[in-house]
């Protein structure tokens, strides 16, 4: 029987728009696990295994090659001392110094775990917890190899600013290691080495969004969404591009991103000279038609790449279950585990694939002793031997003539999309995309090549996964943050004020009824420009802008209020706010989806004028500007159900206001509003 392992090694990408990491959990992560995990394997001989390093892990890892302290704002703020803290910062350290577990990282340290429990920490007592929790991520290598790390482990605290910087320069010499260790091991045929697309994200979604739906009937992916195939292939590009650049040569298989494959991604990785990918047996059963545990245990072939299938219980077992247990019980039931799989036959193949860094620190002694007896009894097991992916991508496989679309979690893709704070995050992706596409024409090349690198990052993985109830973390509002940032920036660089919404937290409980008001009637206006009675817009819907960005330090546009409803096929919307500064700015662009009909309405001769009449693909649009500015868009004659509206004014060639600030202005078309009758 063949045993395979894929250790998957990856972290989000820290880095805001500045480029400096907000978050220090690569490093820690590199000071404990990295390394860790193939010298672990590697002390026993004759074993073998595959390591996926995901691009932005490799990128980060780099940037604390090169300066740890200038590149990391934990860092910058750790070399400082506590008195040169503002308490907003103060209580940031503070807050990160006691994320490490608890039972397995902070209580073996006498010193740390005192002042873990105190309630005021002064700084000197705030210094020294910085050093005990860097400690604490030091792994067993470092714990055994380095003597510096043993000299502070052994002492009571009171450090000095001296063995402060001690610390972090032994640990920054030590990451600068970790890959020349991995090529190493890789060149002595020890470890096989794969990647994952650029950004870690979930591909099928990219290329149709519709994959959620086929995996799971039923789930609330967002309206209109948009294909972002292209996407795709530039995140497989140029992770294979990052990996050669850091190992010398092209990668062989990649996993990907949460094991995350349908028939077009599969093709896409083919494409590119890949030969092998794995996923989860949930994949496998799902293309199969029933779970057929003997079908388990063999490699596939689909459309010419080698697919491996994890066993997810026994994979589950490492990530979640042995922690609790003694490490040789584990190591034993782990081995009995496999023992009936290879007694049906010698040509088997098991797919242990799991996550190589975030279980162990619930482990004791960051699971050294579990991997020490572990792979000691599978250096013994005659009836076993330990594969890399590399080499199963040369040997004979079965057809698959079918791959169903799915990720490792139940084999679809909940985990990303459905809830709404999820399809919120896609929501914003996609209004962001659609203004990036009508405005990319005249900007140039480098500035394009910033916004797609901004694009790529925003369709990480991690971003979704925090989003909605089904995961939590204390630094959920870090990370909500840093999505949005992205496409923040993508306006910035357009030079186009970004939507205010852009700057509201997703993973808030805010409440659309402070700023949106529904429309309660169908509505009737006369279409002049002017105000012209109260009931002409009784019923209508109400964005008021005012309520966006009176809670943003954001200069707001001319408009700031949007009245807008419907009477059959016909839709009304009126601009109020700074009439006069809306007849001084140069264009008013009205963008209509799912028809992508743009009309660009000149502001200073409408005003002139007082009104217009446009067509586009059978949209008539009549527009007027007296004393406020109104509008009617007549679809009559096209079968419509609802429409997205955005709003865009520009001045001196700047777009200055982009509306509504929430997004998207949606309305359904064929709706009565019988609901709101009353007699």
């Amino acid at each position: 029987m063949q045993l395979a392992f894929l250790w998957h090694m990856h972290q989000p990408d820290y880095r805001d728009t500045s480029g400096i990491m907000q978050m220090p959990w690569v490093f820690l992560h590199a000071i404990k696990d990295y390394y860790d995990m193939p010298w672990m394997l590697a002390r026993h001989s004759g074993l073998k295994a595959t390591f996926n390093i995901t691009p932005p892990l490799i990128e980060q890892i780099q940037l604390y090659s090169e300066d740890i302290v200038s590149n990391d704002r934990f860092f910058t703020l750790w070399m400082k001392h506590p008195s040169e803290l503002n308490e907003t910062d103060r209580q940031w350290m503070i807050k990160m110094c006691k994320s490490s577990p608890y039972d397995t990282m902070v209580e073996p340290i006498k010193p740390y775990r005192k002042l873990y429990h105190s309630e005021h920490l002064d700084d000197d007592a705030l210094c020294d917890m910085e050093v005990w929790f860097l400690l604490s991520w030091c792994g067993a290598y470092l714990q055994t190899h380095n003597n510096t790390v043993k000299v502070l482990l052994a002492s009571q605290g009171k450090f000095t600013y001296e063995q402060k910087y001690a610390l972090l320069e032994t640990l920054g010499d030590f990451v600068k290691t970790i890959f020349p260790y991995y090529a190493k091991l890789q060149s002595e045929g020890v470890i096989s080495l794969s990647t994952t697309p650029l950004n870690h994200p979930i591909l099928p979604l990219l290329i149709d969004m519709n994959n959620a739906v086929l995996a799971h009937p039923g789930t609330n992916i967002p309206e209109h969404p948009l294909s972002l195939a292209d996407d795709a292939k530039l995140q497989i590009l140029q992770a294979q591009a990052l990996y050669r650049k850091t190992f010398g040569h092209d990668a062989v298989g990649f996993w990907p991103a949460e094991g995350a494959v349908d028939e077009r991604s599969i093709a896409l990785y083919r494409d590119a000279g890949l030969k092998w990918v794995a996923t989860d047996e949930a994949i496998l059963f799902k293309s199969l038609g029933s779970e057929d545990y003997d079908a388990l245990y063999h490699a596939y072939k689909h459309n010419g790449m080698t697919i491996g299938f994890r066993d997810h219980k026994l994979s589950d077992l490492i990530g979640f279950t042995y922690r609790f247990w003694s490490a040789e019980h584990a190591a034993d039931h782990f081995i009995s585990a496999l023992s009936p799989i290879a007694e049906k036959g010698d040509d088997r193949t098991v797919f242990i694939i799991l996550d190589g860094e975030n279980a162990w620190e619930f482990y004791h002694n960051n699971a050294f002793d579990f991997f020490d007896a572990l792979y000691a009894k599978l250096a013994k097991t005659e009836w076993c031997s330990m594969v890399g992916m590399d080499t199963i991508a040369k040997q004979e496989s079965r057809e698959l003539p079918h791959l169903a679309a799915g990720s490792w979690i139940h084999g679809e893709f909940n985990t990303w999309v459905g809830q709404p704070e999820k399809t919120r995050a896609w929501e914003l992706i996609y209004m962001t995309r659609r203004d990036y596409e009508r405005h990319k024409e005249g900007i140039n090349e480098d500035i394009q090549k910033k916004i797609m690198q901004h694009f790529l990052a925003a369709e990480c993985s991690d971003w979704f996964w925090w989003y909605g109830d089904d995961h939590t973390t204390e630094f959920s509002a870090e990370f909500d943050e840093l999505f949005r940032s992205h496409l923040i920036n993508i306006y910035l660089l357009m030079q186009i004020a970004p939507p205010y919404d852009l700057y509201v937290p997703i993973i808030s409980d805010r409440s659309g009824e402070d700023f949106l008001l529904q429309p309660k009637f169908t509505i009737q206006p006369l279409i002049n420009g002017k105000y012209n009675s109260f009931f002409e817009w009784v019923g209508s819907g109400v964005v008021d802008e005012t309520k966006l960005f009176s809670t943003m330090d954001r200069e707001r546009g001319p408009v700031e209020r949007i009245r807008f409803g419907q009477n059959e096929n016909i839709f009304y919307c009126a601009f109020e706010g700074d009439i006069e500064a809306l007849k001084h700015c140069d264009m008013l662009k009205i963008m209509i989806e799912p028809f992508d009909v743009h009309f660009e309405v000149p502001l200073i001769s409408l005003c002139s004028t007082k009104s217009s009449t446009m067509e586009s693909k059978k949209i008539k649009l009549l527009i007027a500007c007296d004393t406020w500015l109104e509008f009617s868009l007549d679809f009559n004659g096209i079968e419509v159900e609802s429409v997205q509206f955005r709003f865009e004014i520009e001045r001196d060639g700047i777009i200055i206001q982009t509306l509504p600030g929430f997004g998207e202005l949606k309305i359904a078309m064929n709706t009565t509003y019988a609901e709101n009758w009353f007699v």
